[in-house]
């Protein structure tokens, strides 16, 4: 026995309390410690590895496990999972006082380190914005690998688990720069916001993104009223205030300059700006800081003046917003921006701005003013969820947002100031009863050609002239393995061409047509059952399930990467042909039958995890794999463990088309799209180069690897094989050729020229091939 007396010296300060180590428990890694929450207090919120438990004994308090309030009071026994984010909090008068135990259990801590989501998320309506875009012009490629495409894969992905989630976007239509763009056409703001505005959606579906609320805030019914009373909710809290200031105007106009109308060197990087935000470095500016800035609208040099707005004391809530990343997902890189920008002594951002194009304030303000768009956004949200409340009969309002909403934001970094630390500062003030629950997913800059893709100098693709129906999962796959995450990246048409035609069609897909032909030769187009296991089948099995979980981790709240989900769907494809040509030697061995069907077995299980695993990226390919080896309901649900199909399932692999290489009018080609599947049956479509794309699939020959220089014998082609391709060239060409025609053909130029022959033939007996 260990007798230990506490000591009132004994405490210290940590986690924002008071805590006295008790020492080293029985067992391994057990320690306790008491602790101490006086009145009003709250321990501040972090996440560790062990697993914890409190066990009150004096004092009544609340304790916010993922923003969810719970009561307790002496007696009560809260168990925390490793990493689980929460905090107790003193509401009495008394100090709270609980025992604190604790200790690491590496089982344990590796199972919670693999939580999707799903369990933070369950019983809770989860939002997930994807910003939405500037109806300055359509969307291209650059828009469409970043937030949309993110926003997309993560709500899929967590529908199939079972939770509510649901993609919030829409038109920002009080944008600067839809005025500049009407300018430039010579039309009303509000016909080239409405006009670009239907593009973009239109952009979306041809992209497959699901949105769940689209907002248009130029022309929705109750937006502007909505936003005003926002606004007023900032000024009542007392922080909003009237000030004047130094601001940049125009020299020959005379027009207050900001955003788009003015540009220059960013003062805190040196990197080429516009006004009030660096794409560079995600600092804000004032425009009257720019360095060597330029008017854009005359050839003038800029003048500073004064002007009277609302602005924020930022600098008065850097532990509003400090506190608040502790709280959920926050990337090192968005916190060292806030730990920039707080830096500064004093910081009075302005919330309004001289303008004609916008919502007004309620507020008497100096002239023409409107709420600028970015703190007009933070609204936009909470506006976007009513909307979509009111639509499915749930009790959601903008003006009294709810702690069990779990919101979730993917946007470009240069939008991180305003999502990461102007609106959680925005809602402490208008809603100090709310404590916003937000996780943040940044995506750095894609880059086209090297270069920045720019809707402005029309340096783009977009999404329309590259997307069809046959194109569409081919151009998400591309973009989801190649989109900028920690790092910019670069988009190149003639690398995203070879990439889809190399490893989607010569891989993916000639891997799925050479199982399906097997199948469709030995086993009359029916999944055998597993048979004998060998252990490197078991192995394999094994290794299946680690790819799994795996992908799974990619595609959860904390570890999201589409990067990591394509390279490990990649990775996948290569284990099973890997696996697949080491058990060739078992197909002609009737002896080893048994063994043989397990090998099929197998295949078929990564064929049905592929359509799963791939559902959330790639929708039309994964419903169509499912279909064809009739599981369809593969991809509806996700399933956390490896499943074999159903014996005597029906196998429609053989000659199906999955992909098609993208095309676009500057790429040189006519077409928008070149689908690569079986060649049609007509005359002269034949030709050796389609032979030998059958022959690596059915060999599993990586695309670049010598086929047409050696004999069939040295390429390995089994009997097996031959039967393989034979039934390939009747389904494909209409072309019967004998097992030992094709062995006896030594050569792929010979077996060319029989099949020619044969296809002459049947040409003259009048028939098509």
């Amino acid at each position: 026995m260990k007798n230990i007396t506490l000591d009132e010296s004994a405490y210290s300060a940590a986690f924002g309390i008071e805590m006295a180590p008790v020492g080293r428990l029985a067992g391994p890694g057990g320690a306790a410690s008491f602790g101490r929450v006086l009145p009003g207090g709250e321990t501040t919120p972090h996440q560790h590895d062990e697993a914890e438990a409190f066990v009150i004994l004096r004092g009544e308090g609340e304790l916010v496990v993922d923003n969810i309030v719970h009561r307790v009071g002496p007696g009560s026994v809260a168990v925390f999972e490793p990493f689980e984010t929460h905090t107790l909090r003193n509401t009495g008068d008394v100090p709270l006082e609980f025992l604190d135990l604790y200790g690491r259990d590496p089982a344990r801590a590796t199972e919670a380190a693999a939580n999707t989501g799903r369990e933070r998320f369950t019983d809770r309506p989860v939002f997930v914005f994807s910003t939405p875009p500037t109806p300055n012009g359509d969307l291209h490629l650059g828009h469409l690998s970043g937030p949309y495409l993110g926003a997309d894969v993560f709500v899929r992905f967590q529908r199939m688990n079972g939770v509510a989630a649901y993609h919030l976007t829409g038109s920002d239509d009080f944008q600067s720069y839809v005025v500049a763009r009407a300018r430039q056409k010579n039309h009303e703001p509000l016909q080239v916001a409405a006009q670009y505005a239907a593009e973009i959606r239109a952009t979306l579906s041809l992209m497959d993104i699901m949105i769940d609320q689209y907002t248009v805030t130029g022309t929705d019914p109750t937006y502007r009223e909505g936003l005003q009373d926002f606004f007023s909710r900032l000024v009542r809290s007392g922080a909003v205030q009237r000030r004047t200031d130094a601001a940049l105007f125009d020299a020959e106009t005379r027009k207050y300059l900001y955003e788009v109308d003015v540009g220059g060197r960013c003062p805190n990087c040196s990197a080429p700006t516009g006004g009030n935000i660096c794409e560079e470095c995600g600092e804000p500016n004032f425009c009257v800081d720019i360095v060597n800035a330029k008017s854009n609208l005359s050839i003038a040099e800029p003048v500073r003046g004064t002007a009277d707005r609302f602005s924020l004391p930022l600098h008065n809530f850097r532990e509003t917003v400090l506190a608040h990343h502790r709280t959920g997902k926050v990337s090192p890189r968005l916190q060292e921006l806030a730990r920039r920008v707080f830096e500064r002594e004093e910081f009075h951002l302005p919330l309004t701005h001289p303008s004609e194009w916008g919502v007004p304030p309620v507020e008497p303000v100096e002239g023409r003013q409107v709420i600028w768009v970015w703190p007009e956004m933070a609204y936009g949200f909470l506006h976007g969820i009513a909307e979509l409340g009111r639509r499915h009969g749930r009790d959601w309002s903008a003006d009294a947002p709810q702690r069990d909403w779990k919101i979730v934001h993917f946007f470009g970094y240069d939008n991180s100031f305003y999502h990461t630390i102007l609106y959680p500062v925005l809602y402490a003030l208008a809603y100090p009863d709310w404590a916003c629950d937000i996780e943040y997913n940044v995506n750095e800059f894609y880059l086209l050609d090297g270069e920045k893709f720019s809707t402005s100098r029309r340096h783009a693709i977009w999404g329309k002239d590259i997307l069809s129906s046959e194109t569409v999962d081919a151009v998400r796959y591309y973009l989801c393995l190649t989109r900028g995450e920690t790092e910019r990246t670069n988009f190149e048409l003639a690398a995203c061409q070879a990439v889809i035609s190399e490893t989607l069609i010569g891989r993916w897909q000639g891997w799925l047509n050479g199982l399906g032909a097997h199948i469709a030769a030995l086993f009359d187009g029916r999944a055998p059952d597993a048979g004998v296991w060998s252990p490197i089948q078991s192995a394999f099995l094994a290794r299946l399930q680690t790819r799994l979980d795996a992908i799974a981790i990619h595609y959860g709240a904390d570890g999201f990467s589409l990067n990591g989900v394509m390279r490990e769907l990649n990775g996948l494809v290569d284990d099973v042909i890997r696996f697949s040509k080491a058990h060739q030697s078992l197909s002609g061995n009737p002896g080893t039958h048994d063994e043989w069907r397990t090998v099929i077995a197998l295949e078929l299980a990564a064929a049905r995890l592929l359509a799963q695993c791939a559902a959330p990226v790639m929708p039309r390919f994964a419903g169509k794999l499912a279909e064809a080896i009739g599981t369809d309901g593969a991809t509806s649900h996700w399933s956390d463990h490896v499943t074999l199909l159903p014996p005597g399932a029906e196998i429609q692999l053989a000659g199906a088309c999955f992909f098609a290489v993208p095309r676009t009018a500057s790429s040189g080609d006519s077409g928008q799209m070149e689908v690569q599947g079986p060649p049609p049956a007509v005359p002269g479509a034949i030709e050796p180069t389609a032979l030998e794309a059958r022959l690596r699939a059915i060999l599993h020959f990586e695309s670049d690897a010598p086929v047409r220089s050696k004999s069939l014998a040295d390429l390995g082609l089994t009997s097996l094989g031959a039967i393989t391709l034979q039934h390939m060239l009747r389904t494909d060409w209409s072309i019967d050729l004998l097992v030992s025609d094709i062995l006896e053909a030594k050569t792929i130029d010979k077996l060319f020229a029989l099949v020619v022959e044969r296809s002459a033939a049947r040409e003259e007996e009048g028939v098509l091939i």
